[in-house]
């Protein structure tokens, strides 16, 4: 009876094993380089463009602090044998002035450049989810994964050039 029992649970076991697998067969799978497709997008070049176009004003003070920042610097390193103590320090008291300006200006900037970047960036890959979808749907695929998350895929599975020629259509 028992060895009844061991041989019916093994053939559940076996029958449901080659259904699943009869069925995993059916479904058509592809992958997309998603990461590859957003450097390739011509809009990606423009965004940034644009993004360092808006912030150009904030950007060259910044950059002009650090030049500051860095001449008082060096000029502290290279003349302070013949400075005055007063010299000395005002010329301490300078740079310590741009680090603080550098400190309030620079990370508010930086974090401001980041928060647009994402803002787009966002935009882009929704634009390429819109064409991962379209492609997908036309050729009949039931399952699309992002290629840096699979070890390997035939060429003939790899969507990105259709979805990329999608992406570019819409813009």
């Amino acid at each position: 009876m028992k060895q009844l029992v061991k041989h019916i649970v093994a053939g559940a076991m076996l029958g449901s094993a080659l259904v699943s697998t009869s069925v995993m067969a059916e479904q058509k799978v592809a992958v997309v380089d998603v990461q590859g497709i957003f450097q390739a997008m011509p809009q990606a070049a423009e965004i940034q463009n644009a993004i360092q176009a808006e912030f150009k004003d904030q950007l060259e003070e910044v950059n002009q602090l650090q030049r500051d920042g860095q001449f008082y610097a060096e000029r502290l390193q290279r003349d302070a044998a013949t400075m005055s103590d007063t010299e000395k320090k005002e010329l301490e008291q300078k740079i310590l002035s741009v680090r603080e300006e550098l400190s309030k200006k620079g990370q508010p900037l930086q974090q401001n450049i980041q928060r647009r970047s994402n803002e787009e960036r966002n935009k882009l890959l929704g634009l390429i989810k819109q064409a991962i979808d379209s492609v997908a749907a036309k050729q009949g695929y039931d399952l699309v994964l992002n290629a840096g998350a699979v070890a390997f895929a035939k060429e003939e599975h790899d969507l990105s050039e259709q979805v990329l020629q999608q992406v570019s259509k819409t813009n």
